[in-house]
């Protein structure tokens, strides 16, 4: 790969990476911090939502750093695939696909979910610490590894914690 290849795989990390740590950032310190973020979880039907808070939380701020510094670059995409995939599940399907609709829809969290797929697959380039230390997860098995880890992860959440919120059923 030419040094133009290895840029890009740095940008893509790097901003993958960013949005993550800030997302974990915004739940820990941000607005309702953890009681906030718990409590919203709840309303998704993610029970206990404290333990889930935590959970995404930690998720988001290990993965986001582990994808700016490149290392374990797959497992940190598997993170990101988790937490999206459970994003997407519980709270932003039923919005329809752009994320203006009213309650947003899934793009944000499908295109966020698919670079994290990219980057696993991909890996983190000459630029990281997996080059350095000499771990090439790259291809098929990087991406096995982000969407086996990733995809495994987030369903077997979901079928343990998950409970979905009754909707009011329609007047007819």
């Amino acid at each position: 790969m030419d040094g133009g290849v290895h840029a890009g795989l740095l940008i893509l990390r790097v901003a993958l990476g960013v949005v993550m740590v800030a997302h974990g950032w915004n739940h820990v310190f941000g607005g309702g911090r953890i009681p906030g973020t718990a409590r919203w979880f709840e309303g998704l039907g993610m029970r206990p939502g404290r333990l889930h808070a935590w959970l995404a939380s930690l998720t988001e701020l290990g993965a986001g750093a582990m994808l700016l510094v490149g290392l374990l670059t797959p497992l940190a995409a598997a993170g990101v695939v988790g937490v999206m995939l459970v994003a997407w599940i519980t709270n932003h399907l039923r919005n329809g696909f752009f994320i203006f609709r009213p309650g947003e829809g899934y793009e944000y969290v499908m295109t966020l979910c698919l670079v994290a797929l990219a980057v696993g697959a991909l890996g983190a380039g000459e630029w990281s610490l997996d080059h350095a230390v000499g771990i090439d997860w790259t291809g098929w098995r990087g991406l096995a590894i982000a969407a086996g880890a990733g995809g495994g992860g987030a369903a077997l959440l979901l079928v343990v914690f998950w409970r979905p919120p009754q909707r009011p059923a329609a007047e007819g």
